[in-house]
């Protein structure tokens, strides 16, 4: 069954030391919104929340195998310039130190990069999710949860299929958290590079 769930809540990575650290906060007036089953969400964060009843309350914790997976060294790449560029120039207005930009691999799927140095003729780029390898804990609410209707997993389908990933969750989307190796567009220009 698919059920439409919709939650608020503080999203804390969990330091080796135990310390806390507010990482997002998902109001009740813009909670973040998906289908189960329908790979939209992180796979343990749904089945977490799926069996609570709408008004009730939550405090889990996902490791980093159950969350955005280990950090991996390799996921650290050097990418030209070039790709960079749109209309023959470096983009320097949305490329800097620090910034995260769209990508989008040869199978479709849609994660992000953080732009780590600028250097002459490359830019390095850390393709790791955000939050890889860090401890997760999620404390908020179910604002609904009952069986999605026809109409609204078609809704989805569609949504996803055309736009990739756009569930509602704000900026920082959990539909999008795959990350795979392959040929990636930069989503500013017609520029693609592969890593």
């Amino acid at each position: 069954m698919n059920n439409f769930i919709k939650v608020s809540y503080s999203l804390y990575a969990i330091a080796d030391d135990g310390k806390q650290e507010l990482m997002e906060r998902v109001p009740e007036d813009k909670p973040f919104q998906f289908i189960s089953g329908m790979d939209m969400a992180l796979e343990r964060f749904e089945k977490q929340v799926e069996s609570i009843e709408s008004g009730n309350e939550f405090s889990f914790t996902l490791t980093p195998d159950e969350a955005h997976g280990p950090y991996e060294a390799d996921r650290v790449v050097d990418l030209d310039k070039k790709v960079f560029c749109v209309d023959g120039h470096f983009d320097s207005q949305n490329i800097f130190p620090g910034a995260i930009i769209p990508l989008i691999n040869e199978d479709g799927n849609h994660f992000h990069g953080i732009i780590m140095e600028i250097g002459d003729d490359s830019v390095k780029v850390d393709l790791n999710h955000p939050l890889a390898g860090k401890t997760l804990l999620f404390k908020g609410k179910v604002l609904e949860n009952r069986e999605a209707t026809n109409k609204e997993i078609e809704g989805y389908i569609n949504m996803m299929s055309s736009e990739g990933c756009d569930c509602g969750c704000g900026d920082d989307c959990h539909c999008d958290h795959h990350h795979h190796d392959g040929e990636c567009g930069c989503g500013e220009g017609n520029c693609k590079h592969h890593h």
